[in-house]
């Protein structure tokens, strides 16, 4: 019997216990007490026919405001009309990615991205800033811990500003921080268009 492709109705009945779980490890790595912005939450799906279906899903509650190409695959960012809460936090915009090579054990929501406001142009500046508000987080972030950390500069085409990422995986979970929000982004692209030659 195939598996139905992943659907918007059961993206948000599995939203709360995503929430509880992001909740949980926000308040693990000490980042609560920042107060952050949650400018994305993400998911992952391993099919075109699922990523079709969402996408028409949530065209209809919001609306497509980037379709990037970001390592060979469209990443689309939909604006939301209603945002979804996690928390305190009002969540935007959803990250929704075309499947690429990798297979995803679980298809759905995948990870959420904070915004920590900072000039830091790469990853060890911006490590260096978050360290100097959470000194907690150093043994996770020297790799002493069960927690992943992984640092990297995604850039799409066309985009301006430089956006360093620590991101932060215990399990299914992962949550990323970077200086500038995905509608900052989104807006660099849409300046460097307008200035391409035509």
């Amino acid at each position: 019997m195939t598996a139905l492709p992943l659907s918007s109705d059961a993206l948000d009945a599995g939203w709360p216990a995503f929430v509880q779980a992001i909740q949980e490890f926000i308040t693990r790595l000490g980042l609560t007490r920042l107060q952050l912005e949650c400018d994305h939450a993400a998911l992952r799906v391993n099919s075109v026919a699922a990523a079709d279906a969402l996408r028409l899903a949530f065209s209809r509650r919001g609306q497509v405001i980037s379709e990037a190409k970001i390592n060979g695959r469209p990443i689309l960012i939909i604006k939301l009309d209603e945002p979804l809460q996690l928390g305190p936090m009002a969540v935007e915009c959803i990250e929704l990615p075309y499947p690429g090579d990798k297979h995803y054990p679980q298809e759905g929501w995948e990870h959420i991205e904070l915004v920590l406001p900072s000039q830091a142009r790469d990853c060890q500046a911006l490590a260096a800033e978050l360290l100097a508000r959470v000194p907690a987080l150093a043994p996770v972030l020297a790799g002493d811990t069960d927690i992943e950390v992984k640092l990297s500069s995604p850039k799409g085409d066309g985009e301006r500003l430089a956006n360093p990422t620590i991101a932060f995986k215990a399990g299914p979970l992962c949550i990323k921080l970077h200086p500038h929000s995905i509608q900052a982004i989104v807006a660099s692209e849409a300046q460097t268009q307008q200035h391409r030659p035509g």
